[in-house]
């Protein structure tokens, strides 16, 4: 027999949602303030929290970047970062989403929540028409793109993932390619993988503009995250009213 605490509905978390997905934002000012709301929330003095934003052009290495693998050293700002991964491009036309949450309030389990992040993508993905897949052994999300000469699959990178976690707090996050310069990846071997490439929604056809992808990655990660985002406004109110 179910108990009538087992059929009260538990209302969803709310995180914040800083959305500067039309400003470009240098990396470094951008880790500075991701290391601050990092140390606020496992701190308790500040929410969980997602933002969008696009960066300046600039190169990223993560922990198992090999350094031959920057092909173009002087051509764009490199920065060393703390988040997982190879070298990976950032630039206006990518959106970045870079996600501040707390796995002990969810699932301490670091496999499943880039699965989840992986998901979100997915997800958005399909709202545009376009199927993107996991791949084993390689991070990210991929689009199928046909066959080379000998018969073997293609597969072109439409969006990265690299996080950090600091006593159970995320940090880091995704990159969308919406309508990024391509060739930009040129001056690397973008996540250590030579024998594919990459691509974006407008090189796939897709017309759409960073606005629109932002309000559809909203609304996935509410649906994948199971909470809801709002302004840092609007969640202090819901806070006062409680």
């Amino acid at each position: 027999m179910t108990s009538a605490s087992e059929n009260v509905i538990k209302p969803k978390p709310s995180f914040i949602l800083i959305n500067d997905s039309k400003k470009f934002i240098e990396y470094q000012t951008a880790l500075e303030s991701m290391e601050a709301t990092v140390n606020s929330v496992n701190s308790g003095d500040e929410a969980e929290t997602v933002w969008f934003l696009q960066h300046p052009e600039v190169y990223t290495a993560g922990t198992s970047a090999n350094q031959q693998e920057l092909l173009s050293p002087n051509r764009f700002p490199v920065f060393k970062t703390g988040r997982g991964g190879k070298f990976t491009y950032h630039g206006p036309g990518q959106i970045v989403g870079y996600v501040i949450v707390n796995l002990q309030n969810q699932k301490k389990d670091v496999r499943a929540y880039i699965y989840k992040l992986e998901t979100w993508l997915i997800k958005t993905l399909k709202v545009f028409g376009v199927v993107g897949e996991r791949r084993l052994g390689r991070v990210g999300i991929w689009v199928a793109s046909g066959n080379s000469i000998n018969g073997d699959p293609i597969d072109k990178k439409i969006a990265a993932i690299g996080v950090r976690i600091r006593n159970w707090i995320t940090f880091h996050g995704i990159s969308l390619n919406v309508h990024p310069v391509l060739n930009h990846y040129d001056g690397i071997i973008p996540c250590g993988i030579k024998e594919h490439g990459v691509t974006s929604l407008a090189d796939l056809g897709v017309k759409t503009e960073i606005e629109e992808v932002a309000n559809v990655l909203k609304q996935n990660f509410e649906d994948t995250f199971e909470c809801e985002l709002l302004t840092k406004n609007n969640f202090l109110q819901k806070k006062e009213n409680k």
